[in-house]
């Protein structure tokens, strides 16, 4: 009778936890503006030549920047989708291979190293975003 009480326990508790942190990120973690908001996208390649886009969107999120921005042929990007969101490899034609070299592509919100991928990256009015070439020290 005491070790099952006991998973009874060890189970509600789990379930208070989860629910706990469900809410954290839900009210702590990134939300979307609705609405048109000006941005402005710079990319930074291997050789860091620099290319940069600025509009106005509609998007919430930043993916959906990038995908509006591939609409018009100015901006091309290729990356696989995981369980973490979409993990990007190529930009504007250069591929950063982590595997080959530590490369990969970085995010920066106004000029902050991004804390969310770009699939989760809330767009607001102003900002700017930088996709950078980089490479693992």
């Amino acid at each position: 009778m005491k070790k099952s009480t006991k998973v009874i326990i060890g189970v509600v508790i789990a379930a208070v936890l989860v629910c706990a942190l469900a809410l954290t990120y839900k009210f702590f973690g990134p939300s979307a503006q609705a609405g048109s908001k000006a941005y402005t996208l710079e990319v930074v390649d291997a050789d860091g030549k620099t290319t940069s886009y600025e509009g106005t969107t509609d998007a919430e999120y930043l993916k959906e920047v990038m995908d509006e921005l591939t609409e018009n042929d100015e901006f091309t990007y290729e990356g696989t989708d995981s369980d973490y969101g979409i993990m990007i490899n190529t930009i504007n034609g250069v591929t950063a291979d982590y595997n080959v070299d530590g490369a990969y592509w970085a995010i920066y919100v106004n000029g902050e190293y991004g804390q969310y991928g770009a699939d989760t990256q809330p767009v607001a009015d102003g900002d700017a975003f930088q996709f950078v070439y980089e490479t693992a020290q």
